[in-house]
């Protein structure tokens, strides 16, 4: 390995030839790179960050991703990358689900209902998390949550909720790898102050 300022050389024993790209000028394929890139970052937040850009730009898919990650045996970070290309491939949100209501006991706050299925003019659709009592919903979002095709709907039922009186709050699961204790706040915040409005009317 040398670094200076304007370079960073490393050598990797886990070379293959399949690992180059096809055409063009010889470099590393993209899914190739950006696991080894996560292995060398200087924290975990970079780590994840660049398996989490490299998807959402389109320059690899969270698949191609995770067969790399398949060949890493031995590393401190080889759960991290496992954990963060599985939320990348939204099998996460399930698990993400699970997580969020286990510490949400945790910290001793009510529990909500799962997969809640509400409907509006546009049609069925679920919640994540909601507490029908209290008027919140949390709804935990992976990766495609970001892609265009999803924006615009997930902005309408957001929209549709709250003008029908419930509190939205969104919980993106890079976020709940990165700042939990922030996003929990929050939650905490908005489930005490919906128990407030009730216990005042």
């Amino acid at each position: 390995m040398r670094r200076t300022r304007r370079y960073d050389i490393r050598q990797t024993r886990r070379w293959a030839a399949a690992d180059a790209a096809v055409s063009g000028i010889p470099r590393t394929r993209v899914a190739v790179a950006a696991v080894r890139a996560a292995l060398w970052a200087t924290s975990d937040k970079r780590a994840m960050l660049v398996l989490t850009m490299v998807v959402q730009q389109g320059l690899a898919t969270a698949a191609q991703l995770g067969e790399e990650a398949l060949r890493v045996r031995r590393d401190k970070r080889r759960t991290l990358l496992h954990v963060t290309i599985g939320d990348l491939l939204d099998g996460g949100r399930a698990l993400g689900e699970i997580e969020v209501a286990r510490e949400l006991r945790r910290r001793g706050l009510p529990a909500p209902e799962k997969q809640v299925l509400r409907k509006d003019r546009r049609g069925r659709y679920f919640l994540d998390l909601y507490w029908p009592g209290l008027g919140v919903v949390v709804e935990i979002d992976g990766i495609h949550h970001t892609w265009a095709e999803n924006v615009v709907g997930d902005a309408l039922r957001q929209n549709s909720l709250a003008l029908n009186g419930d509190v939205v709050l969104r919980l993106p699961l890079l976020g709940l790898r990165l700042q939990p204790g922030d996003f929990y706040d929050q939650i905490a915040a908005a489930l005490t102050a919906a128990q407030q409005r009730l216990a005042a009317a």
